[in-house]
This record gives structure tokens, C-alpha cells and sequence, in this order.
């Protein structure tokens, strides 16, 4: 693959790159040697970030959720700037340069993918002619998917974890064929309510304030928990809440990580609150759920 960039990792970043070995076996597997991924990451506030390829030789995917940035690309050396809510696309052999933008660096998540379909999952996605960016906003499902493609770094090495990621790498290329559409009706929207789900998704390993989010959508405190729970029944916290115990629940699914560990992946550094915060949410303690995914308990017990 193309070698990823060198920037030192934040705390919050994440950068993984697929050994060797497995990479081998998934372009030779039945079920993956059509699509399989190669490394991915996801990089906050990259300050510094920048990334210069006379020669690609695979697919790269980089989803844009805060800040900005600029790509040259091709033999043209065609330039464009990347925004928060934009798809930068680089098929294999498209020579590049990108780089964060020094006053205001981006958040993104990246992608290098490989297999013997690969150019026709991105002829999919229809790009103009000439432009490797698509406009397709913020979507917190998006981000979703990519969040859980992050999590194949758990693997330890088993071709089945991995063989799984390559076909969740195949959903979340073709969940952007579908949204490409509704992006001009998402520009449009008065309250950037996927912008808002999306934020929360990318910081599920942190806490985030009231006013954080509300400042992502230009809104103060107050109107932005009217118009958020008048659109949704609920009101911000409750829901951020809610999404980090269902990636509890996931990690509870998929892995033997201890709960104090889950706790903390989910931005809980006391594991006793977690466990509270669990019970009130799922009605049964994170032992109890994952003692019935194991078999050794019910619901009812």
C-alpha cells in the first residue's frame, strides 16, 4: 500500500495499518479479494498533517469533519480546498499533495483500500469529471461506519475480523453512493442536526459539553437544546449518552477487554459510574450483558 504519513498521534488519534500477512490472505480470499482494506485511521485536529505521493498505488478515501484543508492532484496539479463535510477521493495512480490548513487543521477519518473492484466501487460514487471531492456534509451514520471499521485495530490477527472489516468496507462505500444525493437537500437544512450526531460520534471516547456542540452549529446554549429536543424528544446529553453505551455494548460484543478498559474507551475513567450509567441505561450491569452473550446468563436471571 501507500505508505500513511508520518504525523506524530495526538491522544485522540488513531492510526492502523493491516500486517502484511493478513493483507496477503484477504487479496486471496474468496470473500475479500474484491474489496479488503489496507489501513485507516482517524486523526483530530491534525496540526502540521501534510502528505505528497508522485506515485499511489492503491485507494484512498479521507472524510473531512472539522477544519480544512487542500489536495493538489493529478498531472495537472489541479488544486481544490477540502471543508468540513467533504469526501476527498484518490484512486490509484493519482499522483497527490494535501495538507491541513495551518490556522484551522482538519479532523478526518482516512481510508486505504485495495482489491480487485476497487476502481468500480469508486465508479459508483459518479465524481465529477476532473475533481476528486464529493460534497456530501456531515452524516453521523457515516461516521458511524467508519468508527466501526476502526475497530478491526482489535482484531489480534484473526483472518475472520478481518474478513468481516472488508465487508464493512464494502457498506460504507456503497452507503456513500446513497448519500451523495441527499446532500444538496442536507445543505439546505436550517439545523445541521448530522453535523451535531456526527461530533458526537467521532468524540464517543471523550466528554463533550452542551456548548461545544451547540457552537458547532452556530447556535447558543439555550436555542440549540430547544430546537434539538423539539426535533428529536430528547435532549443532547441523553443521546450522547446513549451512543456511548451502545458502543459499549459493541465492544462488550467483540472483544475481552475488561470493563474498567470499555469504561475508558468510552470516556469514563471511573468504572463504577460506567456501570451505573450502563444499568440505568440497558437495565442490567456490562458483567450481566456480556455474561448473556457468553451464555452463562439470561435476561431473566
Amino acid at each position: 500500500m501507500s505508505t500513511p504519513s508520518s504525523w506524530p498521534l495526538s491522544p485522540e488519534s488513531i492510526r492502523f495499518v493491516l500486517p502484511r500477512k493478513v493483507v496477503s490472505e484477504l487479496a486471496q480470499h474468496p470473500l475479500s479479494e474484491q474489496l479488503y482494506p489496507l489501513g485507516l485511521g482517524y486523526y483530530r485536529r491534525a496540526q502540521g498533517h501534510e502528505m505528497r505521493r508522485a506515485q499511489h498505488d492503491d485507494f484512498l478515501l479521507i472524510y473531512c469533519l472539522e477544519g480544512s484543508g487542500r489536495v493538489t492532484y493529478g498531472d495537472e496539479n489541479k488544486r481544490r480546498i477540502v471543508r468540513p463535510g467533504d469526501l476527498l477521493v484518490l484512486p490509484r495512480g493519482t499522483a497527490h499533495h494535501y495538507r491541513t490548513d495551518a490556522r484551522d487543521p482538519w479532523s478526518i477519518y482516512w481510508i486505504h483500500f485495495g482489491g480487485q473492484l476497487s476502481q468500480t466501487f469508486i465508479d459508483q460514487l459518479a465524481l465529477d469529471v476532473g475533481s476528486p471531492l464529493l460534497h456530501l456534509g456531515i452524516h453521523s451514520r457515516l461516521v458511524s461506519d467508519f468508527e466501526t471499521l476502526l475497530d478491526t485495530r482489535q482484531a489480534r490477527h484473526r483472518l475472520t475480523s478481518y474478513l468481516h472489516a472488508s465487508s464493512q468496507l464494502r457498506q460504507l462505500l456503497t452507503h456513500i453512493a446513497l448519500l451523495r444525493p441527499l446532500a444538496r437537500l442536507q445543505q439546505e437544512e436550517s439545523f445541521d442536526i448530522e453535523k451535531v450526531h456526527s461530533l458526537m460520534q467521532a468524540r464517543l471516547h471523550e466528554q463533550l459539553d452542551v456548548n461545544t456542540l451547540a457552537s458547532a452549529v452556530s447556535l447558543s446554549k439555550y436555542h440549540f437544546i430547544k430546537k434539538y429536543k423539539t426535533l428529536t424528544g430528547t435532549t443532547p446529553i441523553n443521546h450522547f449518552i446513549q451512543l456511548k453505551i451502545e458502543r459499549a455494548c459493541h465492544l462488550l460484543d467483540v472483544t475481552d477487554k475488561e470493563i474498567k478498559e470499555i469504561a475508558w474507551a468510552v470516556g469514563y475513567e471511573d468504572a463504577y459510574y460506567f456501570s451505573r450509567i450502563f444499568k440505568k441505561t440497558m437495565g442490567i450491569s456490562p458483567s450481566h450483558y456480556r455474561a448473556i452473550r457468553t451464555g452463562h446468563s439470561s435476561y431473566v436471571s
